[in-house]
């Protein structure tokens, strides 16, 4: 049923009445000029999961093939009832560019000056198209509030105007406003290809809206996995985490500092093999079980990992990860001297680099480099150590730090070199900042994780012997 205004005033048509209208056939008999508009506007419309982007390129096919201006609205929440849900105008287009500005001021200003009886609520409840084949400005002012949008309607000046719902298994997800100055209404024809237009718009809007969900879900369950780290005095430390943009926005990769029951510091560094839920899921256990074994043994990296490794085995647990585990351990004599140790075990992961209070970068390769984690749960886990001064910066990452497609992981070590270099005595915060900004490839290829650790002044009271602090 399509509700039409204007000269036949609340005349509601039947799909059987249209049937007997000329041209409203189906989209077999859409003429050829129509039909490779569809094609484009699915194919558009399939290549993007954002909805802004989606809208913006319906609204450059509809206008001006079938209409001299248009504005695609959005619903936004989980709202059953549709006249309490929240619609936002999300693109719009005007044929002539000098009046593309007004056209987006309209859309800017109509939600909030609706009526409870206006076009676009009336198309979203019934879930019909609702048409105004002549007279618009006047209709239109009758269903809007007074105020600068009447001025616009003035301005834009539509002759008639199509409203259709954007509805997808059961659901309105939006609508299409589209309006006529210099052209006549849509023909039985034209409404039938905006039919085909709108339900493919409705597809992709609502695939648009479960990606979001799912995005937002993810996202949401790896920042509680990332929690802040531990300030210790006397220690900075400075973590990031950027996701791969076009994806779910969650993954394996992830950082973690906290204190030992003697006063440690442990840093983490892991990375799952995966991009998606399950690697997420694989990632908070171990980072949990992870940090059981540290703080109840109060033991070092090596033992920890190797705790961890026989932890997954039991609870067969069989994704494969990478990972870093280092501590930072002081006695008395050497907080006088005012260097701190850094003990830390590889499980196939990619080597911290050191930044000295000259600026000196070099790599910790050592002897740690051992399997990844799940892989040989047996195999015993070494150790490495180096006596760091004051003033140091430690820097764990993970791959999607320096590696791209165009290049491989040895000339992406190369790459953060050179930028330790550049940068590594700067404010941590803008280290990681510019580490983070200009190391990885484009947003979408992999996760970035990142923790950066540095070690400032402190006092000269002696911390007890075999403590550890900062």
């Amino acid at each position: 049923m399509v509700v039409t205004y204007g000269e036949a005033v609340n005349a509601h048509h039947t799909t059987r009445e249209r049937a007997a209208v000329p041209g409203a056939a189906s989209l077999e008999t859409v003429p050829v000029r129509r039909a490779p508009l569809l094609a484009r506007v699915t194919a558009e419309l399939a290549s993007t999961m954002d909805a802004e982007v989606a809208a913006d390129r319906l609204a450059r096919l509809l206008v001006p093939a079938l209409a001299d201006w248009c504005v695609i609205t959005l619903v936004d929440d989980e709202e059953p009832r549709p006249e309490r849900r929240h619609l936002r105008d999300i693109a719009s287009r005007h044929a002539d560019a000098a009046l593309r500005p007004a056209v987006a001021e309209y859309a800017a200003a109509r939600i909030a000056a609706l009526s409870d009886h206006s076009f676009l609520v009336g198309a979203m409840q019934r879930g019909e198209p609702v048409e105004v084949r002549a007279g618009a400005v006047d209709a239109l002012k009758g269903v809007l509030r007074p105020g600068r949008v009447h001025d616009l309607v003035d301005l834009l000046d539509p002759t008639w105007l199509t409203v259709l719902p954007l509805v997808r298994a059961g659901r309105t997800v939006g609508a299409l406003s589209l309006f006529g100055s210099s052209r006549g209404a849509p023909t039985g024809d034209e409404l039938t290809t905006l039919r085909q237009v709108a339900g493919a718009a409705a597809l992709a809007l609502d695939n648009a809206r479960l990606y979001r969900q799912q995005r937002d879900v993810a996202e949401a369950l790896q920042r509680a996995l990332l929690t802040e780290p531990v300030q210790p005095d006397d220690l900075e430390v400075v973590v990031r985490y950027r996701p791969a943009g076009e994806s779910t926005q969650v993954g394996g990769d992830w950082y973690d500092a906290f204190l030992q029951p003697t006063g440690t510091t442990m840093l983490v560094i892991g990375d799952v093999a995966g991009h998606d839920i399950e690697a997420a899921s694989v990632m908070g256990q171990l980072r949990s079980m992870l940090r059981a074994i540290a703080v109840t043994t109060d033991e070092g990296p090596a033992s920890v990992l190797s705790r961890l490794d026989a932890a997954m085995r039991a609870l067969r647990i069989t994704t494969p990860a990478t990972l870093v585990v280092a501590r930072l351990e002081q006695t008395a004599a050497e907080r006088e001297r005012g260097v701190t140790r850094v003990r830390w075990s590889c499980a196939g992961h990619l080597p911290p680099m050191v930044v000295t209070p000259d600026g000196t970068v070099h790599a910790l390769d050592g002897r740690s480099h051992g399997p990844l984690l799940g892989i040989v749960p047996d195999s015993r886990r070494a150790e490495s150590e180096i006596t760091l001064e004051r003033g140091s910066t430690l820097v764990m990452y993970t791959d999607g730090l320096i590696e791209r497609r165009d290049r491989d992981l040895r000339a992406g070590l190369g790459e953060l070199r050179r930028a330790l270099t550049r940068v590594g005595r700067d404010e941590l915060d803008a280290l990681c900042d510019a580490l983070v900004a200009e190391l990885p490839a484009g947003v979408g290829e992999d996760d970035v994780a990142l923790v950066a650790v540095r070690l400032h002044e402190q006092d000269a009271d002696p911390a007890p012997e075999g403590a550890v602090s900062p």
